[in-house]
C-alpha cells in the first residue's frame, strides 16, 4: 500500500477500530443487563453484582465509543474494567502468562484496543469529531 494511501486510511481505520470495539462491548453490556442476546452465562447476572455492574459500564462506555462521544475518557475506562475483567476473572497463578488456557485472551485484547483509542482518539467518523469541527467534509 502506498504511503498516500495509509496516511488517507489510518484515520478512519482507527474510527473503524472504536466502532466495531465499540459495538462488541456493547454487546456484551446488551447480554448481561437487556438478556439480548441470550447468553446462557449471564441468565442470572443482578444489576448490583460485579458482573452487573460490569455490563452497566459495558452498556454506556461501549454506547459512547460507538458514537464517538467523550471517546478518550471512555475508552480509558473501558480498558481499565477489561484489565480488571482479565484479573478478576481469568488470571490465575497457573495460567495468568497464558491467556489462551485461561479464555481471557479477548480481555487483554480488549484492554489494549481501548487504551490505544483512549491516546489516539475517536478519528475522524465521531461525535468528537463533529464538535471540534474537525470531521471529514467528505467520505
Amino acid at each position: 500500500m502506498n504511503p498516500t494511501a495509509c496516511a488517507i486510511w489510518s484515520p478512519r481505520l482507527l474510527s473503524v477500530l472504536r466502532i466495531v470495539s465499540g459495538y462488541l462491548l456493547f454487546l456484551h453490556g446488551t447480554a448481561k443487563i437487556l438478556k439480548t442476546p441470550v447468553v446462557e452465562m449471564f441468565a442470572n447476572v443482578q444489576i448490583g453484582s460485579l458482573s452487573g455492574i460490569a455490563g452497566l459500564i459495558e452498556l454506556v462506555f461501549g454506547a459512547l465509543l460507538i458514537l464517538g462521544l467523550f471517546t478518550r475518557p471512555a475508552a480509558f475506562i473501558a480498558s481499565g474494567l477489561c484489565a480488571f475483567a482479565y484479573f478478576i476473572g481469568h488470571a490465575s497463578a497457573a495460567t495468568f502468562l497464558l491467556p489462551v488456557l485461561n479464555g481471557g485472551d479477548a480481555a487483554i485484547l480488549f484492554c489494549f484496543s481501548f487504551l490505544y483509542i483512549s491516546a489516539a482518539g475517536g478519528g475522524p467518523w465521531s461525535i468528537d469529531a463533529l464538535r471540534r469541527g474537525s470531521a471529514e467534509k467528505s467520505n
